[in-house]
Protein backbone atom coordinates (compact mmCIF):
# COMPACT_ATOMS: atom_id res chain seq x y z
CA UNK A 1 0.00 0.00 0.00
CA UNK A 2 1.11 3.43 -1.04
CA UNK A 3 1.89 6.20 1.41
CA UNK A 4 -1.17 7.93 -0.16
CA UNK A 5 -3.76 5.18 0.24
CA UNK A 6 -2.50 5.14 4.15
CA UNK A 7 -2.97 8.65 4.59
CA UNK A 8 -7.09 8.49 2.77
CA UNK A 9 -8.45 5.40 4.40
CA UNK A 10 -7.40 6.66 8.23
CA UNK A 11 -5.41 4.39 9.13
CA UNK A 12 -2.59 2.22 7.76
CA UNK A 13 -3.23 -1.17 6.62
CA UNK A 14 -2.80 -3.63 9.55
CA UNK A 15 -6.66 -3.14 10.52
CA UNK A 16 -8.03 -3.46 7.18
CA UNK A 17 -9.25 -7.10 7.52
CA UNK A 18 -10.52 -9.29 4.45
CA UNK A 19 -14.30 -10.13 4.91
CA UNK A 20 -13.65 -13.69 5.34
CA UNK A 21 -11.53 -12.78 8.16
CA UNK A 22 -8.47 -14.27 7.14
CA UNK A 23 -6.62 -10.74 6.15
CA UNK A 24 -2.61 -11.12 7.18
CA UNK A 25 -3.10 -7.81 8.83
CA UNK A 26 -5.59 -9.05 11.06
CA UNK A 27 -2.83 -11.27 12.54
CA UNK A 28 -0.31 -8.38 12.22
CA UNK A 29 -2.68 -6.11 14.50
CA UNK A 30 -3.18 -8.97 16.66
CA UNK A 31 1.14 -9.38 16.62
CA UNK A 32 0.99 -5.45 17.56
CA UNK A 33 -1.41 -5.49 20.25
CA UNK A 34 0.92 -8.51 21.60
CA UNK A 35 4.24 -6.44 21.89
CA UNK A 36 2.15 -3.57 23.37
CA UNK A 37 1.44 -5.99 26.16
CA UNK A 38 5.02 -6.95 26.35
CA UNK A 39 6.23 -3.69 27.16
CA UNK A 40 3.63 -3.57 30.08
CA UNK A 41 4.87 -7.18 30.95
CA UNK A 42 8.47 -5.78 31.28
CA UNK A 43 7.95 -2.47 32.87
CA UNK A 44 5.84 -4.60 35.75
CA UNK A 45 8.32 -6.89 36.15
CA UNK A 46 10.52 -4.17 36.76
CA UNK A 47 8.28 -2.42 38.72
CA UNK A 48 7.13 -4.45 41.38
CA UNK A 49 3.87 -5.24 39.67
CA UNK A 50 2.77 -1.30 39.11
CA UNK A 51 1.21 -0.40 35.68
CA UNK A 52 3.40 2.27 33.89
CA UNK A 53 0.44 5.58 34.09
CA UNK A 54 1.11 6.69 31.11
CA UNK A 55 3.70 5.24 28.09
CA UNK A 56 5.22 7.78 25.48
CA UNK A 57 4.92 6.51 21.64
CA UNK A 58 6.69 7.97 18.98
CA UNK A 59 5.14 8.70 16.04
CA UNK A 60 7.53 9.15 12.88
CA UNK A 61 6.06 9.58 9.46
CA UNK A 62 8.46 7.31 7.41
CA UNK A 63 8.15 4.72 10.11
CA UNK A 64 4.21 4.81 9.98
CA UNK A 65 4.21 4.60 6.02
CA UNK A 66 6.89 1.43 6.26
CA UNK A 67 5.43 0.01 8.88
CA UNK A 68 1.44 0.70 7.84
CA UNK A 69 1.17 2.04 11.07
CA UNK A 70 2.07 -0.41 13.65
CA UNK A 71 3.10 2.64 16.06
CA UNK A 72 -0.54 3.36 16.02
CA UNK A 73 -1.13 0.44 16.65
CA UNK A 74 0.75 0.10 19.70
CA UNK A 75 -0.43 3.11 20.93
CA UNK A 76 -3.98 2.22 20.70
CA UNK A 77 -3.52 -1.39 22.32
CA UNK A 78 -2.07 0.84 25.44
CA UNK A 79 -5.49 2.88 25.35
CA UNK A 80 -7.38 0.16 24.35
CA UNK A 81 -9.01 0.86 21.61
CA UNK A 82 -9.98 -0.56 18.18
CA UNK A 83 -11.30 0.98 14.28
CA UNK A 84 -14.20 1.51 13.29
CA UNK A 85 -15.41 1.26 9.60
CA UNK A 86 -17.76 2.41 7.34
CA UNK A 87 -18.79 0.62 4.68
CA UNK A 88 -16.07 1.35 1.97
CA UNK A 89 -13.69 -0.05 4.71
CA UNK A 90 -11.71 3.63 5.70
CA UNK A 91 -11.75 3.72 8.97
CA UNK A 92 -13.94 6.60 11.00
CA UNK A 93 -13.38 6.19 14.83
CA UNK A 94 -11.37 4.25 17.11
CA UNK A 95 -13.09 3.11 19.85
CA UNK A 96 -12.81 1.91 23.27
CA UNK A 97 -12.37 -1.57 24.64
CA UNK A 98 -14.44 -1.85 26.98
CA UNK A 99 -12.48 -2.71 30.54
CA UNK A 100 -13.55 -6.03 31.18
CA UNK A 101 -12.90 -7.09 28.17
CA UNK A 102 -9.40 -5.38 28.71
CA UNK A 103 -8.48 -6.75 31.45
CA UNK A 104 -6.45 -3.69 32.88
CA UNK A 105 -6.13 -0.41 33.21
CA UNK A 106 -6.36 2.37 30.07
CA UNK A 107 -2.84 3.28 30.05
CA UNK A 108 -2.20 7.09 29.22
CA UNK A 109 -0.60 7.70 26.23
CA UNK A 110 1.75 10.95 25.39
CA UNK A 111 2.02 10.96 21.19
CA UNK A 112 5.56 12.35 20.45
CA UNK A 113 4.35 13.63 16.56
CA UNK A 114 7.13 14.49 14.00
CA UNK A 115 6.58 16.59 11.82
CA UNK A 116 6.39 14.63 8.90
CA UNK A 117 3.37 12.52 10.61
CA UNK A 118 2.01 15.54 11.79
CA UNK A 119 1.67 16.75 8.21
CA UNK A 120 0.57 13.80 6.09
CA UNK A 121 -1.71 11.44 8.79
CA UNK A 122 -3.43 14.65 9.57
CA UNK A 123 -6.90 12.50 9.46
CA UNK A 124 -4.95 10.19 11.81
CA UNK A 125 -4.15 12.95 14.69
CA UNK A 126 -7.76 13.79 14.17
CA UNK A 127 -8.77 10.55 15.21
CA UNK A 128 -6.55 10.11 17.80
CA UNK A 129 -7.16 13.13 19.25
CA UNK A 130 -11.00 12.27 19.45
CA UNK A 131 -10.31 9.22 21.03
CA UNK A 132 -8.43 11.04 23.96
CA UNK A 133 -10.96 13.16 24.54
CA UNK A 134 -13.89 9.85 24.70
CA UNK A 135 -11.42 8.23 27.19
CA UNK A 136 -11.05 11.49 29.44
CA UNK A 137 -14.63 11.57 29.48
CA UNK A 138 -15.78 7.53 29.62
CA UNK A 139 -17.35 6.61 32.87
CA UNK A 140 -14.75 4.46 34.65
CA UNK A 141 -13.12 4.68 37.52
CA UNK A 142 -9.91 6.34 38.05
CA UNK A 143 -7.54 3.99 38.77
CA UNK A 144 -8.80 1.94 35.62
CA UNK A 145 -8.71 5.13 33.23
CA UNK A 146 -5.39 6.73 33.47
CA UNK A 147 -6.34 9.39 30.83
CA UNK A 148 -9.24 10.12 32.84
CA UNK A 149 -7.03 10.66 35.90
CA UNK A 150 -4.93 12.65 34.65
CA UNK A 151 -7.30 14.91 32.59
CA UNK A 152 -9.24 14.86 35.82
CA UNK A 153 -6.08 16.55 37.56
CA UNK A 154 -5.46 18.93 35.10
CA UNK A 155 -8.91 20.68 35.34
CA UNK A 156 -8.96 21.05 38.55
CA UNK A 157 -5.78 23.22 37.64
CA UNK A 158 -7.56 25.22 35.15
CA UNK A 159 -6.21 24.09 32.05
CA UNK A 160 -7.35 24.35 28.82
CA UNK A 161 -8.09 21.14 27.04
CA UNK A 162 -6.74 18.56 30.05
CA UNK A 163 -7.48 15.69 27.31
CA UNK A 164 -4.67 16.84 24.91
CA UNK A 165 -2.43 14.20 23.96
CA UNK A 166 -0.58 14.52 20.50
CA UNK A 167 1.97 17.05 20.96
CA UNK A 168 4.50 18.20 18.28
CA UNK A 169 7.05 20.60 16.75
CA UNK A 170 5.39 24.53 16.03
CA UNK A 171 3.17 24.31 13.31
CA UNK A 172 5.10 24.01 9.77
CA UNK A 173 8.28 23.74 11.52
CA UNK A 174 10.57 20.41 12.30
CA UNK A 175 12.96 18.96 14.73
CA UNK A 176 13.97 19.30 18.10
CA UNK A 177 17.03 21.06 18.01
CA UNK A 178 18.88 18.64 19.91
CA UNK A 179 21.27 17.19 17.43
CA UNK A 180 22.06 21.09 16.74
CA UNK A 181 22.78 21.83 20.15
CA UNK A 182 25.44 18.65 20.37
CA UNK A 183 26.79 19.48 17.06
CA UNK A 184 28.37 22.23 18.13
CA UNK A 185 28.92 21.45 21.77
CA UNK A 186 26.93 24.19 22.91
CA UNK A 187 24.59 22.94 26.17
CA UNK A 188 25.36 22.91 29.85
CA UNK A 189 24.30 19.59 30.80
CA UNK A 190 22.28 16.26 29.79
CA UNK A 191 18.83 17.95 31.52
CA UNK A 192 19.22 20.62 29.39
CA UNK A 193 19.27 18.95 26.51
CA UNK A 194 15.87 17.45 27.76
CA UNK A 195 14.62 21.28 28.12
CA UNK A 196 15.38 22.15 24.66
CA UNK A 197 13.23 18.89 23.40
CA UNK A 198 10.26 20.22 25.48
CA UNK A 199 10.92 23.61 24.02
CA UNK A 200 9.87 22.38 20.50
CA UNK A 201 7.86 20.26 21.50
CA UNK A 202 4.51 21.79 23.76
CA UNK A 203 1.91 22.45 20.54
CA UNK A 204 -1.02 20.27 20.81
CA UNK A 205 -2.32 18.70 17.48
CA UNK A 206 -5.73 17.43 16.49
CA UNK A 207 -9.44 18.08 15.68
CA UNK A 208 -10.05 20.29 18.73
CA UNK A 209 -6.78 22.57 17.78
CA UNK A 210 -6.76 25.11 15.66
CA UNK A 211 -9.51 25.06 13.93
CA UNK A 212 -9.02 21.35 13.20
CA UNK A 213 -5.98 22.03 10.77
CA UNK A 214 -2.99 19.99 11.99
CA UNK A 215 -0.17 21.75 9.57
CA UNK A 216 -1.19 24.77 10.68
CA UNK A 217 -3.43 24.91 13.72
CA UNK A 218 -1.11 23.50 16.64
CA UNK A 219 -1.66 25.19 20.44
CA UNK A 220 0.91 25.57 22.70
CA UNK A 221 0.20 23.55 26.12
CA UNK A 222 3.04 23.28 28.28
CA UNK A 223 1.25 22.86 31.05
CA UNK A 224 -0.37 19.74 30.16
CA UNK A 225 3.03 18.22 28.47
CA UNK A 226 4.82 18.45 31.75
CA UNK A 227 1.65 17.31 33.40
CA UNK A 228 2.19 14.37 30.85
CA UNK A 229 5.91 14.10 31.14
CA UNK A 230 6.19 13.84 35.14
CA UNK A 231 3.30 10.57 34.65
CA UNK A 232 4.93 8.63 31.80
CA UNK A 233 6.93 5.77 33.18
CA UNK A 234 8.52 4.30 30.02
CA UNK A 235 8.58 5.47 26.36
CA UNK A 236 8.16 3.28 23.16
CA UNK A 237 10.47 4.01 19.70
CA UNK A 238 10.12 1.56 16.97
CA UNK A 239 12.92 0.52 14.32
CA UNK A 240 11.66 -0.18 10.98
CA UNK A 241 14.96 -0.88 8.86
CA UNK A 242 17.73 -3.13 9.72
CA UNK A 243 20.14 -0.94 7.82
CA UNK A 244 20.07 2.05 10.31
CA UNK A 245 19.71 1.95 13.89
CA UNK A 246 19.80 4.08 17.26
CA UNK A 247 23.48 5.01 16.74
CA UNK A 248 23.06 6.03 13.20
CA UNK A 249 21.16 8.70 12.92
CA UNK A 250 21.14 11.90 14.99
CA UNK A 251 17.50 12.31 15.07
CA UNK A 252 16.95 9.16 17.20
CA UNK A 253 18.88 10.26 20.42
CA UNK A 254 17.79 14.01 19.52
CA UNK A 255 13.93 12.89 20.23
CA UNK A 256 13.71 9.92 21.64
CA UNK A 257 16.64 10.06 23.67
CA UNK A 258 16.10 13.94 24.59
CA UNK A 259 11.89 13.22 25.46
CA UNK A 260 13.68 10.75 27.88
CA UNK A 261 15.63 13.23 29.32
CA UNK A 262 12.59 15.76 29.32
CA UNK A 263 10.49 12.96 31.30
CA UNK A 264 13.50 12.35 33.96
CA UNK A 265 13.75 16.03 34.77
CA UNK A 266 10.32 15.71 35.77
CA UNK A 267 9.94 12.85 37.84
CA UNK A 268 10.22 12.69 41.74
CA UNK A 269 13.72 11.95 43.33
CA UNK A 270 14.40 8.51 44.00
CA UNK A 271 16.08 8.61 47.48
CA UNK A 272 17.63 5.24 47.37
CA UNK A 273 19.68 6.95 44.13
CA UNK A 274 21.22 9.70 45.93
CA UNK A 275 17.77 12.12 45.30
CA UNK A 276 18.13 12.16 41.95
CA UNK A 277 15.18 11.98 39.97
CA UNK A 278 13.90 8.46 38.77
CA UNK A 279 14.89 7.10 35.46
CA UNK A 280 12.42 6.46 32.89
CA UNK A 281 12.66 3.21 30.47
CA UNK A 282 12.75 3.59 27.10
CA UNK A 283 11.75 0.72 25.15
CA UNK A 284 12.99 -0.24 21.70
CA UNK A 285 10.85 -2.63 19.25
CA UNK A 286 12.91 -4.04 16.45
CA UNK A 287 9.49 -3.69 13.87
CA UNK A 288 12.15 -5.37 10.89
CA UNK A 289 12.49 -8.92 12.91
CA UNK A 290 8.84 -9.86 12.56
CA UNK A 291 7.53 -13.01 11.50
CA UNK A 292 3.73 -11.38 12.59
CA UNK A 293 2.73 -14.50 14.06
CA UNK A 294 3.41 -14.35 18.08
CA UNK A 295 5.61 -17.47 19.56
CA UNK A 296 4.47 -19.92 21.81
CA UNK A 297 2.88 -18.82 24.80
CA UNK A 298 1.55 -15.25 23.12
CA UNK A 299 4.96 -13.74 23.32
CA UNK A 300 5.39 -11.48 20.62
CA UNK A 301 7.66 -12.31 17.26
CA UNK A 302 8.87 -8.54 17.31
CA UNK A 303 11.41 -7.97 19.61
CA UNK A 304 11.11 -5.56 22.26
CA UNK A 305 14.56 -4.24 24.27
CA UNK A 306 15.44 -1.92 26.65
CA UNK A 307 17.89 0.73 25.08
CA UNK A 308 21.14 0.18 27.22
CA UNK A 309 20.96 -2.91 25.95
CA UNK A 310 20.52 -2.00 22.20
CA UNK A 311 22.72 0.64 21.97
CA UNK A 312 25.77 -1.48 23.43
CA UNK A 313 25.03 -4.35 20.84
CA UNK A 314 25.07 -1.46 17.89
CA UNK A 315 28.04 -0.38 19.18
CA UNK A 316 30.19 -3.92 19.34
CA UNK A 317 28.48 -4.33 16.29
CA UNK A 318 29.63 -1.56 14.25
CA UNK A 319 31.58 1.45 15.57
CA UNK A 320 33.86 -1.01 17.54
CA UNK A 321 34.03 -3.84 15.34
CA UNK A 322 37.17 -3.27 13.26
CA UNK A 323 36.03 -4.81 10.34
CA UNK A 324 33.35 -2.27 9.80
CA UNK A 325 36.11 0.46 10.92
CA UNK A 326 37.91 -0.97 7.58
CA UNK A 327 35.06 -1.17 5.43
CA UNK A 328 34.77 2.87 6.43
CA UNK A 329 38.63 3.83 5.94
CA UNK A 330 38.14 1.95 2.83
CA UNK A 331 35.55 4.28 1.62
CA UNK A 332 38.28 7.41 2.53
CA UNK A 333 36.29 10.86 3.35
CA UNK A 334 32.66 9.37 3.29
CA UNK A 335 33.71 6.60 5.73
CA UNK A 336 35.20 9.19 7.90
CA UNK A 337 32.35 11.28 8.38
CA UNK A 338 30.15 8.50 8.65
CA UNK A 339 32.73 7.60 11.84
CA UNK A 340 32.42 11.19 12.54
CA UNK A 341 28.42 11.28 12.29
CA UNK A 342 28.52 8.27 15.02
CA UNK A 343 30.90 9.56 17.34
CA UNK A 344 28.66 12.77 18.11
CA UNK A 345 25.71 10.50 18.44
CA UNK A 346 27.61 8.83 20.74
CA UNK A 347 27.77 11.84 23.11
CA UNK A 348 23.98 12.48 22.69
CA UNK A 349 22.81 8.77 23.26
CA UNK A 350 25.78 9.52 26.24
CA UNK A 351 23.74 12.25 27.64
CA UNK A 352 20.13 11.47 27.56
CA UNK A 353 20.07 7.63 27.54
CA UNK A 354 23.56 6.62 29.17
CA UNK A 355 26.36 4.70 26.99
CA UNK A 356 29.33 2.80 28.63
CA UNK A 357 32.31 4.08 29.53
CA UNK A 358 33.72 1.28 27.39
CA UNK A 359 32.15 2.61 24.16
CA UNK A 360 34.45 5.97 24.27
CA UNK A 361 37.82 3.90 25.47
CA UNK A 362 37.30 1.46 22.69
CA UNK A 363 36.70 4.08 20.13
CA UNK A 364 39.87 5.59 21.28
CA UNK A 365 41.99 2.68 20.85
CA UNK A 366 40.38 1.97 17.16
CA UNK A 367 39.94 5.07 15.72
CA UNK A 368 42.59 7.90 17.42
CA UNK A 369 45.32 5.96 19.48
CA UNK A 370 45.86 3.44 16.73
CA UNK A 371 48.52 5.30 14.79
CA UNK A 372 47.96 4.12 11.41
CA UNK A 373 44.37 4.29 11.36
CA UNK A 374 44.80 8.04 12.62
CA UNK A 375 46.61 8.86 10.14
CA UNK A 376 44.86 7.30 7.12
CA UNK A 377 41.29 9.10 8.68
CA UNK A 378 43.90 12.68 8.80
CA UNK A 379 44.74 12.27 5.04
CA UNK A 380 41.12 11.46 4.29
CA UNK A 381 39.13 13.94 5.94
CA UNK A 382 40.77 15.63 8.52
CA UNK A 383 37.89 17.59 9.60
CA UNK A 384 35.89 14.09 10.64
CA UNK A 385 38.94 12.87 12.02
CA UNK A 386 39.30 15.87 14.38
CA UNK A 387 35.47 16.40 15.26
CA UNK A 388 36.02 12.28 16.28
CA UNK A 389 38.82 13.65 18.15
CA UNK A 390 37.20 16.09 19.84
CA UNK A 391 33.68 14.04 21.34
CA UNK A 392 36.60 11.40 22.91
CA UNK A 393 37.45 14.63 25.09
CA UNK A 394 34.50 16.16 25.16
CA UNK A 395 33.14 12.87 26.96
CA UNK A 396 35.94 12.28 29.08
CA UNK A 397 35.07 16.73 30.44
CA UNK A 398 31.69 16.12 30.66
CA UNK A 399 32.35 13.20 32.92
CA UNK A 400 30.52 10.01 30.25
CA UNK A 401 34.41 8.33 30.03
CA UNK A 402 36.74 8.20 33.27
CA UNK A 403 40.01 8.28 30.62
CA UNK A 404 43.65 8.83 32.07
CA UNK A 405 45.96 11.63 32.09
CA UNK A 406 48.28 9.83 29.33
CA UNK A 407 44.94 8.85 27.29
CA UNK A 408 43.88 12.75 27.18
CA UNK A 409 47.44 14.24 26.67
CA UNK A 410 48.04 12.25 23.63
CA UNK A 411 44.18 12.97 22.11
CA UNK A 412 44.88 16.74 23.21
CA UNK A 413 47.74 16.24 20.12
CA UNK A 414 46.10 14.64 18.35
CA UNK A 415 43.49 17.57 18.21
CA UNK A 416 46.04 20.09 17.75
CA UNK A 417 48.03 18.54 15.52
CA UNK A 418 44.60 17.69 13.02
CA UNK A 419 44.18 21.58 13.48
CA UNK A 420 47.07 22.45 11.73
CA UNK A 421 46.12 19.92 9.11
CA UNK A 422 42.78 21.46 8.73
CA UNK A 423 44.39 24.99 8.78
CA UNK A 424 46.74 23.82 5.54
CA UNK A 425 44.35 22.35 3.87
CA UNK A 426 41.96 25.68 4.19
CA UNK A 427 44.77 27.74 3.55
Amino acid sequence: MSGLNVVKEGLPSWTRCARNGQSDNHTRAMQRATTAEEVLRQHRAANDGAYPETVAVTLWGLDAIKTKGESVAIALALVGAEPVREGTGRVVRYDLVPLSALGRPRIDVLASLSGIFRDSFANVVDLLDDLFERAAAADEPTDMNYIRKHALALAAQGAERPAARLFGNPPGDYGSMVNEVVGAGDWEDAASLGETWRSRNVFSYGRNEGGGDAKAGGTARPEVLDALLATTGRIVQEIDSVEYGLTDIQEYYANTGALKKAAENRQPADPAAGGVPNKVALSIIEAFGSDDAPRDGGAPSVAVRDVEEILRVEYRSKLLNPKWRDAMLAQGSGGAFEVSQRMTAAVGWAATAGVDGFVFQQAAERYALDDGVASQMQRANPEAFKNVVRRLLEASGRGFWDADDGTLERLRDLYADTEDIVERVGG
